[in-house]
Order: structure tokens, then sequence, then C-alpha cells
């Protein structure tokens, strides 16, 4: 097997001849605060070369790739930083396009207010429209539709869903949310590759194509991309006293796809851990009476919840079907299992509820869809996985994100139906009756914004 240090250093090198004169540069490990405390990047080239084509508008609409990949906002974007940005422009800024910015491409923008109301929904959740169509060779069909923006229809559902960061993407096992840029047999580059296209020619509107040049550059930038919460508001710094938070340690993380899979599906035969999660392992037993102490120690007994705590998992469709089990019982690890970056180490989409009619809001539309076969229905706000496949069965399923970062990138779930880390939790309390008290959710959220 490669080994991965090598792997990144290789991609370097490919990045740095390739553009070898000087040129603007953001600085490598530089500081981005956020809510709880600050997160850095790093990239195996010494600084990110702002030349890159990530950075260039290569469509149309004056979009490029960091319109909704910020490096001050986790490499996605949040509603605060969107905020600024129609604030500043009145919403004009190239994230304000009608095409999937807005909540209907046919949405009225001619004024400010009229703009407000169109991006209401990014302004609010960091949202962004997806137009996928249902397959015409699908086992079910659009029953009803009830779209609060009068838009939607077979042809094309609007699916809102937060754009997913664009750095850690060597840990990834799915490119996408419904992992609809995952080829069967593809590599994980040429599978970026396919996204960068994708997304150009649609986000950015781009009429043509880009050279393989472009697209060639735009993965390795973003492959060599590695980013971690690097302090804490009440820890301090997260690779202090045997911690080993920020990006530097994620970047010797070793990966490959089913390294730890709790399915079976590991090459190496080694039998899944679901002790995933280990990064805190030296703050178990600090000494020291100080505030910042305790406040590590939080952090180590929330990891260790993360390992360890019982859950029963029931009704996860893509889990508990495959396995024929009604009840599983797990830990958080069970979906988040590659080793200290938390998704899943290979690709299995899961329903665990999030696109549910019961917790559909006034803001989502709500789809009724009808097996051709046996008449049955089912209402979701996203199908998720099945306007890919095809499939009755993968109504509703989701990939699992990568948590790395996670406290620069609020709100969570692909929905942002979560505002904050404690709403995570109370959505996995409520789903799954575990019955969190306020002291393991407290050492839990301490532990996940200082991923």
């Amino acid at each position: 097997m490669k080994n991965v240090f090598s792997m990144l250093c290789i991609t370097a090198l490919f990045v740095t001849t390739h553009h070898a004169s000087a040129g603007p540069r953001i600085a490598d490990l530089k500081d981005y605060p956020n809510a709880t405390g600050s997160a850095r990047s790093f990239s195996p080239n010494g600084a990110l070369d702002t030349r890159n084509p990530f950075f260039q508008s290569l469509g149309s609409n004056g979009r490029s790739c960091i319109t909704c990949h910020a490096p001050d906002q986790g490499w996605t974007v949040t509603p605060a930083g969107i905020q600024q940005r129609f604030d500043a422009t009145g919403g004009l800024d190239p994230i304000f396009r009608p095409n999937d910015g807005a909540v209907s491409p046919h949405a009225d923008i001619s004024t400010v207010d009229a703009r407000r109301q169109a991006f209401a929904m990014l302004l609010s959740k960091g949202l962004i429209r997806v137009g996928i169509g249902i397959p015409t060779n699908a086992e079910f069909e659009l029953a009803a539709v009830d779209d609060p923006y009068n838009f939607a229809s077979s042809a094309e559902l609007s699916l809102f869903r937060r754009p997913l960061p664009s750095s850690n993407l060597r840990f990834l096992s799915t490119v996408m949310w419904d992992g609809r840029e995952s080829g069967p047999g593809a590599t994980l580059q040429e599978n970026l590759i396919r996204q960068a296209l994708d997304a150009t020619q649609g986000h950015a509107q781009l009429a043509g194509v880009l050279t393989q040049q472009q697209l060639d550059d735009i993965v390795a930038f973003e492959m060599g991309l590695t980013t971690a919460q690097v302090t804490d508001a009440n820890c301090g710094k997260l690779d202090t006293e045997g911690g080993n938070g920020g990006p530097l340690r994620l970047f010797q993380q070793d990966f490959f796809i089913g390294i730890n899979d709790p399915l079976g599906q590991n090459p190496t035969g080694a039998a899944f851990n679901p002790v995933s999660m280990t990064l805190f392992d030296a703050w178990d037993n600090l000494q020291g009476n100080n505030a910042q102490s305790h406040e590590r120690a939080a952090v180590a007994r929330g990891q260790r919840l993360f390992n360890t705590k019982v859950i029963n998992v029931t009704g996860v469709a893509g889990l508990n079907d495959v396995l024929n089990q009604p009840v599983i019982q797990a830990n958080c690890t069970l979906c988040h299992d590659t080793p200290n970056v938390g998704n899943h180490s290979v690709g299995a989409p899961l329903n665990i509820g999030l696109t549910d009619a019961s917790r559909r809001t006034p803001d989502m539309p709500l789809y009724t869809l009808r097996n051709k076969s046996t008449g049955e229905t089912v209402q979701t706000t996203d199908p998720g996985r099945a306007l890919i496949s095809g499939k009755w069965s993968d109504i509703g399923k989701m990939k699992g994100p990568i948590l790395r970062g996670l406290a620069a990138r609020a709100p969570y779930f692909h929905n942002g139906s979560a505002a904050t880390l404690s709403d995570v939790l109370d959505f996995y309390d409520t789903r799954f009756n575990i019955g969190f008290t306020a002291q393991e959710k407290s050492d839990l959220i301490a532990f996940l914004r200082s991923l």
C-alpha cells in the first residue's frame, strides 16, 4: 500500500513544478478564527497558490470554486459569511445567482428586498439548491409535490443542501452527499475531476469544458489541503500535552478505503475497531487544577463517549435492513469509523431520518413518492441517493461527512437543520432514545468542537 505522506508529496511536487512563477499566495497554517477557537489549513506545497484555477472565475456568472468553499469558513460557506457578502454587495456577490443560489431559478431578483427573499435559504442556512430529476428507469414516481417556491417537478426536484468542504478530500469514500460523482470503479482523483467539471458547468454556468490541465490543477490543490481546528477557546492549543489536534497530525493520518469498516470490507482483513478516535487519549489523565486542564479533560471524556457510549440503532435504512438486525447495539463510531477523521471508510449511504416528513420545516419542499410496483408512498424533503440510483430502498439516503473542522462550518447535516453542535446531539438523542445526561452532552460538544 502506497504511503499517504509520499502520495501527497508527489502531489505537492506536481503543483510546485507546474506553477513555477511567483504569485499571490495565502500563508500556510494561517489562523482562521471561528466561534469556538480557530482552524488552520496545511498544504505540503508550503502555501495556497491563488493562481490555481480553484480561485479563478471559469464560467459565465463570476463564480469560482472559492465562492462556495471559503478557507475562513471551513472550506464551505456559513450563513454569517454569506450575510456579510449580501450586505456588502446588496445581494450581487457571485454567490447570489438564481440558477442554484435562489429558492427557484425563476425567483425575482430585481431589488435588494427581492433578492433577500430569493436567496433566503442561502442566507439562513447556507443551502444551495440542487436540481435533479427522477430517473426514467426509477422504481418510483412523483405522486405529489408541495413546493413553497412553486418550481419543483418530476423533471427537476429542488433539493437544498450544504456545500461540502473542499478540504480533507483524500479521506473521502464518496463524493457528494448523494454520491453522484462517484463512478463505478473510478479512482478518487477521477471522481474529483468529474466533480470539478460538473460544478463549473453547473454552479458557474460554464458553456464549454475545462482543459485537462485546469481540472488536474484544481484536484491537486484540493487533495493537498488538510484542515482541522487548532485552538479552542477553553482548551487552548489542541496539539499540546500529548493532544493530537490540528492539521499537521491529520496530514500524517493513514487512510485507505475500508480501513476500519464495521461491515467487514477492510481489505487487510483486520477486524473493526470501535475506538476510532484517539486524538486526545493523552488528556485522559491530566494532572492539574487549572481551568485549561479541566477543559482538556472534558474533551477526553467526550472522545471516550464518542467511542464507547452504547446506542440502540434502529430503523436506519442501509444498516439495520442490510444486516437484518432490527436493533444494533453500537457507538457513534459504527457510522463514523474512519480513524481520527469520522466519516465512513467505504461508500455507505444511510437514511437516519433527516428527510422524513415529520422533520420538514415550512421552507423545505415536500415530495410524495410512489412505488411503481407496490403503490406504497413515502414523503421526503430529499430523496437523496434514490435520485441517482433510481432505487426505492435508497430514498433519503445520504453519506456521512468528514467530522474534522466542524467548529468552523455550522449549520450541520446536509440540510442545515442543526444550527449548533448541541442541536446535532439533540437530533441523535431523540432519534435513538439515547438519554444523554447534561454532562455527557457537554463533554461530547467539547470533543466535537476540537476536531
